[in-house]
């Protein structure tokens, strides 16, 4: 019995109740919550179901709680019920109505853990966004592994997502990336606001590979020859770094198009006509402070010249047009000033902030290497790269450190807890528990333990009760998860059943000793074991991490 068969089994009782007027009629929502409590001696299961829906049937907690437990204690498969404090309920399930749950993990497989929340919801996520003037950096590398392992849980959800990359390949940056590259391919030194480090020299390289006399053109012309190719070049590393990566995007969107296809001017003349747009000392104006804004903000400059909002609302607007119901925006902690204006031009377009625009605004990331930070790359010279983290650690242990820690808060990623194979190291102590759960079914193949035979009412060692509930609160992690954008939850509950396997494991055993018959525990207890297997491997793919047989 899951938390959601409780859920049902509570909201059951409740529309009874109101039916044969014992309670007063008024929408039941379509579920309720279930949870661990937090001591154990309580209960399997709680739920303040009482105390929240009381005040709408006119009852104190207490008495509402007891009118449920008394329906509650008929359900088959519940041990004991009872009422605590101001109206909590405690649950206790037998040990055959909780083992039940290993046998439907099983055969539920990779399904287990998804839901239907976001079903039928377009959402647009946008991550990583980093300018083509160079290799992605940590935070970015941060928001690639964030991102995607989002992706992948709104996806679980049952949610239609569009992951897409924003190139920022307009204005200012583009241009000083550009004169890098031709002083690079001159032997000169950088400009003093241009780039530098080895990737610059290997790019313009590759330029005069294929256009030997670009660097020899007139200025203007041989800017424009490193600035074309040396973008595409660009971007066709940074694509191949996110493969490596596993983070495949759906769409490459490229800010100069928005510029190129008339876009901008598009926007501008939708939140014309909606009344948010107006002229003043030759400069066009978006009246934002009508929706939260501190101040309006220029949209084009009285030199005709656009300001950075401009692409802003025609992206956004291109975003919608498109059909996405949500456009959520990643963006890195220097953009905390973006919030207020974005907002105000979502509701400028007639929307809603917080609902068809979301940002997300994720913290830095700091490497730490012998006790000491990580402050610059080889290749990048100025800052750490994916491919840095990736060479020192691996993908697997680079995805799941950096999605394991709120994205609210900065992260300290230690390389050398990573490089290890112990327990101290959270990757490969969540990565162990699943090869160990394979080389014990393979064990039990050996031995002659077949999955034949299942009866819960066996599980009944305190270990098997500990690690049925923590498989059980897969489904509930995954739909929180999803809600609070926050896929460190998923990663910190795998370590919670990473250790609640370790300690079953040692415990309980699979296979008899030597010498001994295989019994209906040692079959029952392979589907618990196996039930392990397919949490661990649902939530590590979510996480864009594997799921190794063997260690």
């Amino acid at each position: 019995m899951t938390p959601a068969d409780l859920s049902s089994q509570i909201l059951h009782i409740l529309a009874a109740l109101q039916s044969e007027g014992t309670l007063p009629a008024f929408d039941l929502p379509k579920e309720v919550v279930v949870e661990r409590p937090k001591n154990r001696d309580h209960g399997d299961w709680a739920t303040n179901v009482a105390m929240q829906f009381a005040p709408k049937f006119g009852l104190v907690p207490r008495d509402l709680a007891n009118l449920l437990v008394s329906e509650l204690a008929k359900v088959s498969g519940i041990e004991k019920v009872d009422v605590a404090g101001p109206g909590f309920i405690n649950i206790t399930l037998s040990a055959a109505a909780a083992g039940e749950l290993a046998k439907q993990i099983v055969l539920a497989g990779e399904k287990y853990g998804t839901g239907s929340a976001l079903a039928g919801i377009k959402m647009n996520l946008e991550f990583v966004s980093a300018n083509p003037t160079g290799p992605i950096h940590i935070g970015g590398t941060r928001w690639a592994a964030v991102g995607d392992s989002l992706a992948r849980i709104f996806e679980a959800q049952g949610a239609s997502v569009t992951r897409e990359y924003y190139f920022n390949d307009h204005g200012a940056q583009i241009d000083r990336f550009a004169r890098s590259l031709l002083s690079a391919a001159k032997g000169e030194a950088a400009p003093e606001d241009g780039y530098a480090g080895e990737y610059i020299n290997q790019i313009a390289n590759s330029v005069l590979a294929n256009h030997p006399d670009a660097a020899s053109l007139p200025e203007a012309e041989a800017t424009e020859t490193f600035r074309a190719h040396g973008v595409e070049l660009m971007f066709g590393e940074i694509r191949k770094s996110l493969e490596d990566f596993g983070v495949h995007f759906d769409v490459f969107f490229h800010e100069n198009s928005l510029y190129e296809t008339g876009a901008v001017q598009k926007a501008i003349e939708r939140l014309r006509t909606l009344g948010h747009i107006y002229d003043l000392d030759g400069a066009v104006w978006l009246r934002s402070t009508t929706f939260g804004d501190d101040r309006d903000r220029v949209v084009i400059k009285s030199d005709g010249e656009a300001a950075y909002i401009a692409g802003d609302l025609a992206y956004y607007l291109d975003k919608r047009e498109r059909g996405f119901d949500r456009a959520i925006y990643m963006l890195g902690a220097d953009h905390h000033g973006y919030v207020q204006r974005m907002m105000a031009m979502c509701a400028a377009f007639g929307d809603q902030p917080g609902v068809n625009l979301e940002i997300l605004i994720g913290q830095l990331v700091n490497l730490v290497k012998d006790g000491e930070p990580v402050r610059m790359s080889k290749r990048a010279g100025t800052v750490v790269t994916m491919e840095d983290l990736v060479d020192a650690v691996g993908v697997d242990a680079a995805r799941y450190a950096l999605t394991r820690s709120s994205i609210n808060s900065m992260v300290d990623i230690d390389l050398d807890q990573l490089s290890k194979k112990t327990n101290d190291n959270p990757v490969f102590y969540v990565q162990y528990a699943h090869a160990r759960t394979k080389q014990v079914a393979n064990n039990a193949v050996s031995l002659s333990v077949d999955d034949s035979e299942f009866d819960p009412s066996l599980l009944t060692h305190p270990s098997e009760s500990d690690l049925i509930a923590k498989l059980a609160q897969l489904p509930a992690i995954m739909a929180h998860s999803s809600l609070e954008r926050s896929p460190h939850l998923v990663a910190r509950y795998l370590e919670e059943v990473a250790g609640a396997y370790h300690r079953w494991y040692d415990a309980c055993r699979v296979t008899p000793l030597s010498g001994k018959p295989v019994e209906s525990v040692h079959r029952t207890r392979l589907w618990l074991n196996n039930a392990a297997s397919v949490v661990l491997a649902n939530g590590l793919r979510v996480l864009g991490v594997s799921s190794p047989e063997r260690m």
